[in-house]
């Protein structure tokens, strides 16, 4: 209770905090749902109670003294902690996570994993964004996100991160049909997926890296890795294998290598968390969980 006989009126700092912010007694006054006198007064009190003015009045203006200018840092700041101390404590009682990623991993690599997720932390709830654009981590939409790419990144930190190995994949029954054993060549057909990031290899760049030297002239092309990754299993071709993603169907037989040929791209997977990322017990759970999951 000492504390409290130090400070001024809690709704006095307020008023000066929205005024030095808003730079107008009129517009904190609007803000905050006040009269611009009921504004004047208080600060007029606060300049009492301080001993020194905290604004230069002005025509048509006010400008902040020294002191004012430190105190309203001082306020800003706590201000802010406050903020955010309320917003954790909501995410915990909510405790809801959401997660973005692309669409092939959230299908392929992400859900498959969740029910255990689920069965170490009942109680909190997961909502995933699937979408191949890149998500903005800036605007507060998502707590994780899982991107594909060369870190760092400007926009997130990264917890964890993973490499992958691409190899040509195909159902059972076409590689039966094609031959087992024979190299690739123009005669086979293709499946591309149309992706607007340029780190997921596209057949070019997949030849251009092992020296092969012939024009690819895709069969079916899809916009999503997920419609490419179905064509194969159903044996409308081949297609390139990202390892991470593929590896559930080369494990029940829907899918089966082509040949030994296998390529370590440079991108990784990485876990990020937004740099304005808001702490909570779930998003930490979360984070622990998917940095664990993406080692295995």
């Amino acid at each position: 209770m000492q504390f409290r006989r130090r400070l001024p009126s809690m709704t006095a700092l307020i008023m000066l905090e929205a005024v030095l912010r808003r730079k107008s007694f009129t517009l904190a006054a609007g803000e905050l749902g006040v009269t611009q006198a009921a504004v004047s007064r208080q600060i007029a009190l606060l300049e009492d109670e301080l001993g020194q003015p905290m604004f230069v009045r002005k025509h048509r203006a006010i400008e902040p003294t020294a002191a004012c200018l430190v105190l309203g840092a001082s306020l800003a700041q706590s201000f802010s902690n406050i903020s955010d101390a309320i917003d954790a404590i909501k995410g915990a009682a909510q405790d809801v996570v959401t997660i973005g990623a692309t669409v092939a991993f959230s299908s392929f690599w992400l859900l498959p994993r969740l029910a255990d997720f689920r069965a170490q932390n009942p109680g909190i709830q997961i909502r995933v964004i699937s979408q191949d654009a890149k998500i903005d981590l800036d605007s507060g939409a998502v707590d994780l996100a899982i991107r594909y790419g060369v870190p760092p990144f400007a926009d997130g930190t990264v917890i964890a991160s993973r490499g992958d190995v691409i190899m040509l994949v195909c159902s059972p029954e076409y590689l039966a049909r094609r031959g087992n054993g024979r190299p690739l060549t123009v005669t086979d057909e293709f499946i591309e997926t149309d992706a607007e990031d340029r780190s997921w290899l596209s057949w070019g760049q997949w030849l251009a890296e092992l020296g092969v030297h012939f024009e690819v002239k895709p069969s079916l092309r899809f916009s999503h890795y997920t419609e490419t990754i179905f064509a194969a299993r159903a044996g409308q071709g081949v297609a390139l294998g990202w390892g991470t993603l593929v590896q559930t169907f080369l494990d029940d037989g829907t899918l089966v290598t082509l040949d030994e040929t296998r390529l370590s791209p440079e991108g990784r997977y990485n876990v990020l968390l937004p740099l304005k990322s808001r702490r909570t017990v779930a998003i930490d759970r979360a984070s622990s969980w998917l940095t664990a999951a993406l080692h295995k």
